[in-house]
């Protein structure tokens, strides 16, 4: 399962200096530390990273702490490829229909990195770099020097403040959010290693290659494999119109939609390796080499599979009783359909 945070609605203002010293960010809950993207199948990171989340009528907040014993960046350019630092990443989906979300990229200049995909690389996405999210409020602080080999740094710290009004303009989610409601995040620290030469960190190399050694990805919720961009293995943020601080509220995944969306997206992953090998889409979940009927909470689940225009467009859906159905095509796109009473 993704892991899940509820955020709270702020008491008081927040002074984007990336310190979190009001009394709303001292009272918000933690993350889990982060992890390796592939989760389980890598060791834990080595360095700590967390996140908090608040949010009130104009503005979502999250405050990131990143233990770093030296803190370096190099870019200084708005919509530089950030990720080739060291760097902290906010994904948000606000609709989880893994088509038209929001990247953030920071590094410790706090230069930044804004852009929106039209959807996922695999299904032939876009990265809209032109975009410049409006309004957007970011600030880092460090606690040490930065690119100063010198001495030993305790890290640095991440604050961002991401007006409602970003997310109205490219999806069909309610923004700001009501209580209970849920949206897809999820968040990734890239972590390069680095020696000293001549006074200057550089990247370590591969003594065999000659080329930098790969960076590390850390991460709230794993995605399994190296790739940020599978939305539907991302976080599960819940709004709760209480304030911060206040007693504490169950706001529960709802765990059978969460297994069926992975049971079509299995489905989707099959589809996509099926078309490369077949130019078109398989017309059955046989084909697929997957038996009709998956699992889900313990109950048999039933997946219908409509192929259309000569095998080159198909939907998968799973409909549940008296609620409605999940449907999945081929551009990867994901949606409940309620029963119209």
């Amino acid at each position: 399962m993704p892991q899940h945070y509820v955020a709270h609605k702020t008491i008081g203002t927040l002074s984007i200096d990336g310190k979190a010293n009001e009394e709303s960010w001292q009272k918000a809950r933690w993350t889990n530390y982060f992890v390796d993207i592939e989760g389980d199948k890598k060791p834990r990171p080595h360095l700590s990273t967390r996140v908090k989340m608040l949010w009130d009528s104009s503005h979502f907040y999250f405050y990131a702490s990143i233990q770093e014993p030296h803190v370096w960046a190099t870019l200084k350019n708005r919509d530089d490829v950030i990720f080739r630092d060291n760097d902290f990443e906010i994904f948000i989906d606000p609709d989880g229909d893994t088509h038209n979300y929001l990247e953030y990229e920071v590094n410790a200049l706090n230069t930044i990195w804004d852009l929106l995909l039209t959807r996922p690389y695999r299904n032939d996405g876009h990265a809209i770099n032109s975009m410049d999210i409006k309004g957007l409020e970011s600030a880092v602080n460090i606690e040490g020097t930065i690119n100063d080999p010198s001495d030993e740094d305790k890290g640095w710290s991440v604050e961002v403040a991401i007006p409602w009004t970003a997310f109205v303009e490219f999806t069909k989610a309610k923004a700001p959010p009501s209580n209970g409601h849920q949206w897809r995040v999820n968040f990734s620290r890239v972590q390069w290693e680095t020696e000293i030469i001549e006074g200057t960190y550089v990247k370590k190399k591969d003594p065999e290659t000659g080329k930098n050694q790969p960076e590390k990805n850390w991460v709230w919720s794993p995605q399994r494999v190296i790739a940020m961009h599978e939305p539907e293995f991302w976080g599960v943020v819940s709004f709760s119109s209480l304030p911060v601080g206040g007693p504490r509220i169950s706001i529960g995944r709802n765990q059978e939609a969460e297994e069926i969306r992975q049971l079509l997206y299995n489905v989707h992953r099959a589809q996509i390796s099926f078309k490369k090998r077949n130019q078109v889409y398989a017309s059955s979940l046989e084909e697929l080499e997957g038996p009709r009927f998956r699992k889900s909470n313990g109950q048999e689940v039933k997946i219908d599979l409509n192929v259309a225009d000569h095998q080159l467009t198909y939907e998968a859906s799973v409909f549940l009783l008296n609620k409605g159905w999940w449907r999945l095509d081929e551009t990867g796109r994901l949606w409940f359909e309620k029963v119209r009473k």
